[in-house]
């Protein structure tokens, strides 16, 4: 399902670290998510409802754009 929220999300395994890109346009990367973290939200039926359960205040970020 399409998210209102999320319009993207990338994993560098050698990094652990999850890319998100929302609809805004903002694109930041959450370091040393686990591989298991970011599948579990790749096949998550909201992308949105999970990165804000899951990953939002769990993990240091940096914004990127």
């Amino acid at each position: 399902m399409p998210s209102a929220v999320v319009s993207a999300i990338e994993y560098d395994a050698a990094r652990a670290t999850l890319r998100v890109t929302f609809v805004s346009g903002r694109v930041y990367d959450y370091l040393d998510v686990p591989q298991e973290v970011f599948i579990a939200m790749k096949t998550s039926f909201s992308k949105g409802i999970y990165f804000n359960q899951h990953i939002k205040g769990y993990y240091q970020f940096e914004r990127i754009h």
